[in-house]
């Protein structure tokens, strides 16, 4: 058994070694996008209140700042958590795929559970500074995406994101396949199309679940 953490892949030593293969359209990723949610006005003005922090300094925050300062505030601001499900931050997560024990900290997850988490559904990295990005941001988050595929059973398509700087870019993942979304730059209007996202996972998953 091999043991490799969620920073040790890219997507070519991933698809080699578990038969994956990259979509370039995805019907999944296409409805997650065009979702049919709502954005209320207090919603807008909170939105606008972190997109102004950000064009200010964002680009050179490191990853706890974007962190605490814009990631996790939009996503709390989707009311996420409930009895059932909940985001977590900084949690182990690990699964065996073959001849792999794949294992890591996800920067972000999406999963049932109110104080722990149990089951994933969807997991985020990297927050990394845009001037310093290091690794392989979307080969760790499809890392993560196929351990909870695993815990899973494989039975559900996973979702996934990952950031960079000011740049956002959605993933799911189908089986074998799996599809990267178009970008999104959280400094201008896409910030809109991304809280959408974020707020229509609930409903994603509460059909999964």
């Amino acid at each position: 058994m091999k043991l490799v953490t969620f920073k040790e892949w890219t997507l070519t030593q991933l698809e080699e070694s578990f038969g994956l293969s990259q979509l370039w359209e995805s019907d999944l990723l296409q409805q997650w996008e065009n979702n049919s949610v709502q954005i209320n006005d207090i919603e807008k003005g909170l939105l606008l209140q972190l997109q102004k922090s950000l064009k200010r300094g964002g680009r050179s925050w490191n990853e706890v700042e974007l962190e605490n300062k814009f990631i996790s505030p939009l996503i709390m601001l989707t009311d996420i958590d409930d009895e059932k499900i909940g985001y977590f931050l900084e949690r182990s997560l690990s699964g065996i795929i073959g001849d792999y024990e794949v294992s890591g900290i996800v920067d972000g997850m999406i999963a049932t559970g109110i104080r722990e988490p149990h089951t994933p559904y969807f997991c985020l990295h990297e927050y990394k500074r845009s001037v310093e990005n290091q690794g392989s941001p979307d080969g760790q988050v499809l890392a993560a995406m196929l351990v909870a595929r695993e815990q899973n059973q494989n039975k559900c398509p996973i979702y996934g994101l990952f950031v960079v700087g000011l740049v956002w870019n959605f993933m799911v993942l189908n089986g074998n396949d799996y599809c990267i979304s178009r970008t999104f730059i959280a400094d201008n209007d896409d910030i809109f199309t991304i809280f959408k996202m974020m707020k229509a996972l609930k409903q994603i998953i509460y059909a999964e679940i």
